[in-house]
């Protein structure tokens, strides 16, 4: 049929509708990344958590350092909407905490006060803080009015809001975990690139270098640099030094794989073509040959963190990093060395939880990231 018999409507269509999609690069990887339904989740819960730890101390019921002094190792506060004479409410209640000695096992026990009841409240007044560092403000998210004190996740042997310090604790953790791996990051990329590019002696000095610190012990040697952070040092002062102990180990084996890029891609017909131009071997390797495995940058990037996160961790947790007052996942997790503590009072346990969270949500992120960065491939 010709298309001068063909109703209106569908010559329109025939001509203006295109035959296939034109998608660029970015467009096609988030497309396959979309895909990825776990890896889009941790990268929105991730989102989240870094928007939350940022403004910790307004989602904190308490103070990081407030102390509960007739609440010593207690329990997480139990939510309630049914009260003891079996009414139901529909706003959300706690009752009050008492702590009573069993008789028995001659232990501190914490018993509901039921006589009482303090209904949770949005925005209350508080200790006050300093939002993101400059912001004077008592206001919290969620509370309840005193005497009755909210504590979801219990309280540590000081009788501190476990909460309030998970979520100071995981902005250390989080941001040292950045920062290291952006030191890392530009040292790897620094010793590779030239490596892979200059070869010859050059290439055979950072090659030695990469297999004598890979070949050192991991945990001596962060301990042995972590030892050297001086003990008479600010928490801030420490917060750089681990971020700095971290990148010197986690440097590596990013460079090991950029020099095997490099060395694939320096015979390429456009960077001769780059260099027969006149363009200098700088711009050649961060125009030119870098973009070429951009997406395998990207990928390092999100499966690094967590490894940099876990290591503050440990250090912290072996008291070489991070140290009190400064709050850390690492240091909360200190409270739970004695297995008795532990026995009687699990919650403890709960920031090790969150280590867990973090580093299965990056390591998700990164194994769809991976996928996403190939989006010719069929799933």
């Amino acid at each position: 049929m010709e298309i001068n018999s063909m109703p209106q409507s569908a010559v329109v269509n025939l001509k203006t509708e295109p035959a296939y999609e034109i998608l660029s690069q970015r467009q096609l990887i988030w497309r396959k990344f979309k895909r990825h339904r776990v890896a889009l989740l941790s990268f929105y819960a991730l989102i989240a958590l870094y928007a939350i730890v940022l403004l910790a101390e307004f989602f904190a019921p308490h103070g990081a350092f407030e102390r509960h002094s007739s609440h010593l190792l207690s329990p997480p506060t139990t939510i309630r909407f049914v009260d003891a004479e079996g009414v139901f409410h529909l706003r959300p209640f706690i009752y009050r905490m008492d702590n009573e000695l069993n008789r028995q096992t001659f232990q501190r026990e914490y018993v509901e006060d039921t006589s009482e009841k303090f209904f949770l409240k949005f925005f209350v007044e508080g200790e006050p803080y300093k939002l993101l560092g400059f912001i004077d403000s008592n206001i919290h998210l969620i509370g309840v009015d005193e005497p009755g004190i909210f504590l979801p996740f219990g309280t540590d042997a000081l009788g501190r809001d476990i909460l309030s310090r998970l979520l100071l604790g995981s902005r250390t953790s989080l941001f040292v975990g950045l920062l290291g791996l952006a030191i890392g990051f530009v040292l790897g990329l620094f010793f590779g690139g030239i490596s892979g590019y200059y070869g010859g002696s050059i290439d055979l000095f950072v090659q030695r270098l990469t297999e004598f610190l890979q070949s050192l012990p991991t945990l001596p040697l962060w301990m042995a640099l972590a030892a050297l952070v001086p003990a008479e040092w600010t928490p801030i002062q420490v917060y750089f030094g681990i971020s700095s102990v971290l990148a010197i180990i986690g440097w590596t084996s990013l460079a090991r794989v950029i020099r095997g890029k490099l060395i694939s891609l320096r015979e390429e017909d456009y960077v001769m073509a780059a260099h027969l131009s006149g363009v200098s071997e700088r711009a050649i390797i961060t125009r030119h040959l870098l973009p070429g495995f951009t997406s395998y940058l990207i990928v390092y990037l999100t499966l690094a963190v967590p490894q940099m996160i876990l290591g503050e961790t440990a250090l912290s947790y072996l008291g070489l990093g991070i140290r009190a007052p400064a709050v850390s996942l690492g240091t909360l997790l200190q409270d739970a060395q004695n297995v008795q503590t532990v026995t009687l009072s699990p919650w403890l346990l709960i920031p090790g939880g969150m280590v867990i969270l973090i580093v299965v949500a990056f390591n998700f992120l990164g194994d769809g990231l991976r996928d996403a960065a190939d989006p010719y491939r069929h799933s």
